[in-house]
């Protein structure tokens, strides 16, 4: 059975990672046929075509590895100076240009003249391009919106989910009571598995943060009312002073790192908390900025990654993670033991997280991503812009064909990284914990 669900986890992971790209795909189509650009195929995956069938003048098909999509427009690059489009030379790199230069014109019939990409203003050409990475973003923000207010964000709660027998500190890293420990002072005062705090000497409790803040600033009487079976009762501890784990600004713990706080000795429950339409979008924010940050942080990751991959390091829990490894976590989801909506929503998250990345990764001024491209337009514009205000001769479109030996080579180190992270999440996955 556990086998079962771990493949149905893969396969509908596979399923939603399709859907994203067909999702990313269908805006770049979608706005290159508002312009008036011609677009002889749109295809979802690479590889060999296992389906395919003509509308009008584009070709739809889904390819057999599910790894990514395209769509092909014609006349992506302006001509050379020349003016001709299919020169070669012996220079590697000018072949390159040239190259990807004739490939943009592959399948030009008559007429065409006045439907290349390169062709229409900067600002449309940007729009084309930025419509595949929006719908990304799209797609996780309307799943993040339906998760978060729908069902909420799994977080700790104020509900007891044990309690403690005895004062350990947090850095000694044990479970079990030594002779000598005291009485943890939540067991001292009766708290019980199940107690929902309500209020903490005399004040409202409305969330875990707030009460964990309270507690760690509290050593000595405190009073604590809780509800249990429906009635509310009055509880009183003695908080003592103990060695703690650290919390940063956000309340999540710092690994190995400890401070002096009250102590009261329970562990709070998680649970989902539905959040309202404003915390929901705060919330997004913060994974947005985490995401940027992550990017950033991208190349300082890959030492870890090799040694995890090839020399039997542990593996960071945020640790980057491709397609595998995510389809492995999606696997993982279904075989929890937990709820069915927490495992819906678990999924959903990771998918919403998927397409968040989609987008920023797009969003990278570098050919060959969509980014790249942008980039090219807004250049473009700006120094057409520049020749106009000095009144100087328009420069005309900027070839960005030019750029293409740096696009082979970011793309072979996207290929070598995503192999990288592709044998790590092999060999030394990352586990849901």
């Amino acid at each position: 059975m556990t086998l079962l669900m771990t493949v149905l986890g893969v396969v509908i992971f596979a399923v939603g990672l399709l859907v994203s790209i067909a999702w990313h795909e269908l805006g770049h189509l979608s706005t290159a046929k508002l312009f008036g650009i011609r677009v002889p195929q749109y295809m979802v995956g690479f590889g060999p075509t296992i389906w395919s069938r003509r509308k009008g003048e584009t070709e739809y098909g889904i390819k057999a590895i599910p790894m990514g999509g395209y769509i092909r427009m014609i006349g992506m690059f302006p001509p050379g100076e020349d003016g001709k489009v299919t020169a070669r030379s012996t220079s590697p790199f000018r072949s390159m240009i040239e190259d990807a230069r004739s490939a943009a014109y592959e399948e030009l019939r008559p007429g065409d003249e006045s439907r290349l990409f390169y062709t229409r203003k900067p600002w449309k050409r940007v729009i084309v391009m930025f419509a595949g990475p929006f719908m990304n973003l799209v797609l996780a923000v309307a799943i993040f919106l339906t998760t978060l207010m729908a069902f909420g964000l799994n977080t700790q709660t104020t509900t007891v989910a044990t309690v403690s027998d005895c004062v350990i500190q947090q850095s000694e890293k044990r479970d079990t009571c030594a002779p000598g420990d005291p009485a943890a002072p939540a067991k001292a005062a009766g708290l019980k598995a199940g107690d929902k705090i309500v209020a903490f000497n005399g004040r409202p409790v409305e969330d875990w943060s707030a009460l964990q803040k309270d507690i760690r600033a509290t050593v000595g009487p405190a009073t604590i009312t809780v509800e249990r079976a429906g009635e509310k009762i009055g509880l009183t501890a003695d908080l003592i002073e103990n060695k703690v784990a650290k919390t940063d600004a956000d309340g999540r713990y710092v690994k190995d790192q400890y401070v002096t706080a009250g102590f009261l000795g329970f562990a709070p429950a998680a649970g989902y908390v539905p959040q309202s339409f404003g915390q929901s979008v705060d919330r997004m924010g913060e994974m947005m900025a985490a995401g940027v940050q992550s990017l950033i942080d991208l190349p300082s990751k890959v030492p870890d990654l090799w040694n995890a991959a090839f020399n039997g390091a542990e593996r960071a829990q945020d640790s980057p993670m491709g397609v595998v490894g995510a389809a492995r976590v999606s696997g993982e989801i279904f075989t929890l033991d937990i709820p069915a909506q927490h495992q819906l929503v678990f999924f959903l998250n990771l998918l919403a997280g998927f397409n968040l990345s989609l987008f920023l990764f797009n969003m990278l001024p570098l050919l060959p991503l969509d980014g790249g491209h942008i980039a090219g337009a807004l250049w473009e514009s700006l120094r057409r812009g520049v020749a106009r205000v000095f009144r100087r001769p328009d420069p005309g479109p900027f070839d960005v064909a030019k750029l293409m030996p740096v696009a082979y080579v970011v793309a072979g180190l996207f290929i070598c990284f995503t192999l990288l992270v592709m044998v790590a999440d092999v060999v030394n996955p990352i586990k849901i914990t």
